[in-house]
Order: structure tokens, then sequence, then C-alpha cells
């Protein structure tokens, strides 16, 4: 009898695994569909459809809106890899279709279908949204192959890139919101040429803003995007979820990226394939458009116990018990889940019991950053120790937020919390600093024994009237005055924008060059140059009253002449900036030329200082 229960027994447990194996393996099979999200009309373009197995019989929807020119072809890849003397291997079959759309519009392609070991999996649905031509465009080239070159207009040849062949625009969610209220900023590329490099990027700072960056994939297609009558292909090269924190007009400043473009030098030259034309690179400069949003102040009629909270949020309290003992933890926790200004949002207060030995609160966050905010949940838990049997009540627990979608204050409340406390082991009192406050109260007939000597004051020395008694009242009135004055002349000079940068600018200059000292240090030499470089632009900005992107050698040159710096300073100046310019795409210079060209850079800084001080 034991031999069968053993036999069935093993039976049944061959069984369980052969049908955990089946459905893990069906588990790993994955189909995907893939085509670009914008094209042109007339243009062709490729429809993917991606296995991870071998299947068969595939099945392909009604494609309303295109027309099918070539399919499928198809291709298979293999990878294998070990990693801790384990290996792995991959395998994929890719069916392609070549289509052209006819038509302009926005057209949903549903899912396929395919069968692999007999059974039926289907695909993701896609939406193609199909362009205009540009009016403008000639020889333009077809699919998804991803390259912006494909979108270069009829221009004429010449080796530059105008404003309109490539640009970057800083996008956002909304123009107006709620103080606290979330929006995003995205900063997108827009280009119809070959992108060779990228250099430098300096995206601008969000002052006055409660700052979450959006994760963007590195490995991300370009796409195609149709802005003032004529196509691009465009990325996002950064995406900010913003919170205000005061109202009133606030502008985001301008951005600043360096790329370098392929475009038609105006030169061809004869091949074994015919005449092509010669492409050169040239490097260009793209500024972000300022922004100007308008940041409404939260509603009048705040109540008493509002949380900051912004958003649509949900309030869930608990309790771990409500009968206890004395010396035993109770914990109340609330858990505030939804989406907003999470990272802001202050704790609700809770009202213990005076015989309570209150720590504390414990603080978990758990939200994700996405385009309307931060959504995910907070829990807040709360932890007290009664120190003495009896009833207590713990008053109801209020959450009080303003919903966004009904542009109203809200309050969520707990249940009252009744706790039954019952007489508790006092062994189980930790050792604390905690005092009982019945005990204060009733035990007031103790007092402290003086130990040391009777001190006498002869009865004719009064405080009133003397020296001292006047000195407390004159010394803090002095003090308010010089106070007064103080903050007055400093809110003057506050006010002033372009003076307190001006007087600053000596400051800011001095700490980017230690930064710029550093690099030295570890002879880097392309970050010391550009670290030189960016503390005269911002020295020159900050002193000269204008903005960086405004700034040239002329005008700077013309500016010193009229702060009456005389011609060798100026010399100086332009020499230093000529130099670092150089220096960056030149052979590797010595530590000691960089250390001369560091040294320079200071004394001319403070000789220029030192002559703004003497006017």
């Amino acid at each position: 009898m034991k031999y069968f229960l053993e036999k069935y027994r093993v039976t049944f447990l061959f069984l369980v695994l052969l049908l955990t194996w089946t459905t893990t393996l069906q588990a790993q099979v994955t189909f995907r569909a893939s085509a670009p999200n914008g094209v042109v009309k007339g243009e062709q373009f490729r429809l993917s459809y991606t296995l991870n197995q071998e299947g068969k019989d595939l099945r392909l929807p009604d494609l309303k809106g295109f027309d099918v020119l070539f399919g499928p072809s198809t291709s298979r890849s293999f990878s294998q890899s070990t990693v801790n003397g384990k290996t792995t291997s991959e395998s994929s079959v890719t069916y392609t279709y070549i289509l052209v759309a006819p038509e302009e519009g926005t057209f949903t392609i549903e899912p396929a279908a395919i069968t692999v070991n007999g059974s039926s999996y289907r695909s993701n649905s896609l939406t193609v949204k199909v362009l205009p031509p540009d009016k403008t465009a000639e020889n333009r080239q077809g699919g998804n192959s991803g390259s912006a070159g494909s979108g270069s207009s009829s221009a004429a040849p010449a080796t530059t890139v105008s404003a309109n062949d490539a640009f970057i625009r800083a996008i956002v969610s909304k123009n107006s919101m709620y103080e606290q209220e979330g929006f995003t900023v995205t900063f997108r590329l827009y280009t119809t040429l070959n992108i060779t490099d990228l250099g430098k990027i300096e995206f601008p700072e969000f002052e006055g803003f409660m700052v979450e960056e959006v994760t963007i994939a590195s490995n991300q297609q370009l796409q195609m995007e149709r802005y003032n009558g004529r196509n691009y292909y465009t990325a996002d090269l950064k995406k900010t979820l913003l919170f205000p924190q005061r109202s009133g007009k606030i502008t985001i400043p301008s951005g600043r990226l360096e790329m370098v473009f392929s475009v038609p030098s105006g030169k061809k030259v004869s091949t074994f394939f015919g005449t092509q034309e010669v492409m050169a690179d040239v490097k260009k400069v793209l500024v972000t458009n300022p922004l100007t949003i308008n940041v409404k102040p939260l509603p009048e009629g705040k109540p008493l116990n509002f949380s900051n909270a912004v958003g649509t949020f949900a309030f869930a309290p608990s309790i771990s018990t409500q009968q206890t003992r004395a010396n035993e933890p109770v914990t109340v926790s609330v858990e505030i889940s939804g989406t907003g200004n999470m990272k802001l949002i202050q704790n609700p207060e809770i009202k213990f019991p005076s015989n309570f030995e209150i720590y504390d609160p414990t603080v978990t966050n758990n939200f994700q950053v996405t385009t309307n905010g931060l959504t995910g949940s907070r829990k807040i838990e709360y932890l007290a120790i009664p120190r003495y049997e009896g009833d207590y009540d713990i008053p109801s627990i209020e959450f009080s937020y303003f919903d966004l979608n009904t542009h109203s204050y809200k309050t969520l409340k707990s249940p009252d919390y009744n706790l039954q406390i019952a007489k508790g082991d006092p062994g189980k009192a930790s050792a604390s600093s905690y005092v009982n406050q019945q005990n204060v109260r009733v035990e007031q007939d103790i007092r402290f024994l003086k130990t040391e000597g009777p001190q006498y004051q002869y009865q004719n020395n009064f405080f009133a009237g003397s020296t001292g008694y006047w000195l407390w009242y004159l010394i803090p009135l002095i003090a308010l005055i010089v106070f007064y004055l103080f903050n007055r002349k400093m809110a003057r000079e506050n006010a002033d924008v372009a003076r307190m940068r001006t007087r600053k600018a000596n400051k800011m200059a001095i700490r980017r060059l230690k930064v710029a000292e550093k690099f030295l240090k570890e002879h880097n030499k392309e970050k010391f140059y550009d670290e030189v470089l960016r503390a005269l632009w911002g020295y020159f900005s900050d002193k000269l009253s204008m903005p960086v992107a405004n700034l040239t050698k002329d005008n700077i040159e013309k500016e010193l002449s009229d702060y009456g710096m005389d011609n060798e300073l100026t010399g100086k100046f332009m020499q230093i900036l000529n130099t670092c310019e150089f220096a960056r795409y030149a052979p590797a210079e010595s530590d000691a030329a960089m250390d001369k060209l560091y040294n320079e850079t200071v004394d001319a800084i403070g000789k220029m200082e030192s002559k703004l001080k003497r006017k």
C-alpha cells in the first residue's frame, strides 16, 4: 500500500512540474509589432513583426489606409551570452512589410496573429499618423530608417544651418496652473539634417520650482512631426516635472545646445556610382525659447488642517489594536495615495492622550514620476506607548487637500478610536526621559531642598531706576532701530537685480574658477578650458548686465571701453578667450601652459575689479 502511495505521489509531482514548465514556456513567447509613429504621405515605410520563437500561419489585420508594396521578408537572428558560467541564448524571427500611405490622417493597425506550438498569439496594435508632404521638399527618401537626412529641404547649397532646418522647442503641458500643481516641460529637438555630433548642453535652471526628472529612453528613435507646415524628425532631449512653489508670472529662461550637422557644401565629385554631393560638418548653437507661465494662487478658504497637498488623493487610516496593556506600543497608520505633489505633503496631526509616550512618525514613500505628477502612496506610521491603564479616545484624523478635478478643498476623516488599556507589566516600561503629566499634577507637595548658602541683599538696593534697568530698555530699542535701517537698505539693494548681479560677479567667477582649478590638478584639458570659458562668459554677463546668449567678443570690447578699461586689460581678456577656444580643439597643452592661463585669468579679473572699485 505504501509503495502505491509513493508511486502516485511521484507521478502527481511530475505532472505538476510538467504543467508549470509548459505554462512558463508559453509565457515567454513575445510577438511585437513596430512601425514609425509618423510617416509622410506617399512615402514608403516598414511594418515589422518580431517573434522570439519559430511560428507559422502569420495573419495580418486589415491594413486600412495603407497599401502593401512588398512582404513579408523574413530574417532570423541568434545571440548567445555566458555570465558567471551560465549560458543563455536568444533567437528571433522578424517579418517585414513595405507599406505606403496614399492619404493623410491618423490610422490604427490592429493586432496581427500567429501560431506557436499550437497556440495563437496576438501582437500589439499601432497608431500611425500620416503627414502631408512638404511643399519645398525634394528627393525625400521614405522608410523608417530613422535618418534625419531624409527630411532635408531644397534650400540652396550652403555650409550653414538655418533656423528652420534645426531648432529646439521648450514645450509645457499647460501654461496656467495652480500653485503646487504639477506640469511637464519637454525640450524637443526638431531637425531636417543629419546629426554627426552632440556638444555642450546647458539646460536652464528651474528657480521657484520643485523639480523631478522624467526618465527618457536613451535609445529612442527619431519620430516624425509636422510643425509650422513642415515635417521634422524629432527627439525629446529632456523632460522635467515641475511643481511651482509660488504664484504669479514665472519665466523659465533659455537653454543652449551645441550640435554638429552634416549639410551640403555646394561641391560635387564624380565617383564610380555617379556624381555625388560633398557634405560638410557645421556646428550650430541651438537656443531654446524662454517660457512664461501663469501660476494661480490656491483659492481662499483653506481648512485649518490643510496639509499642502494638491492633486487627487485617497486616505486610508488604520490602527494596530484598540485593546492592549500599558507599556505596549500602539501604531496608528495613515496611507495617502493618489497623484500630486506627494513629496510636499505634510503629515496629518494626531492628538494622542497626554499619558501616551509619542515617537517621531516613520514615513515610507512609494511613488513614481509621471507626466501628471508623482503617483503612488505615502505611508505614515505613528508609534505611541500608553503608560497607564484606562479608557482613552483618539479623535478623528483629518487630511485636507486641494482637489484639481473639482477646484475645491476636500477633507477626509478617519473614525474616532477608543482604546481600552489594561494594567500592564511594569517591567516592560522602557527607560526613557518620559514623565507622566498626571503624576506631575498630583505630586505637587514634593519640593527639592536648597543646599547652597543664603544670599542677602541690602534693603535700599533696588534694581528699578538703576543704570542697568534703563539699559534693558535702551539696548533693545537701539538694536531694533539699527536692524530696521539695515533691513531697509538690504531690501533696496536686493530690489536692484542688475546691481546685485554686478556686485556678485567676482564671487561667481572665483567659484567657477575653483572648478577649473580642480580639472587643472586632474590634468583634464578639455573640461579645464570649458570651465575657464564659462567663468569668463558668466563674469561678463553678470558684470555687464547682459544675457550670455547676447554676448560676443565685439560687444564685450565695446562695453569694457565704455567702463573705461584700458586697451591692455581688454586685450588680455580677448587673448584668454581666444586661447581657450583654440585649446579645446588643439593638441594637448602642457600643464605649465594651463597653469599660466589660469593665473592670467585670475589676475585679469582681479585688475578689473580693483579698477572698478577705484571708480
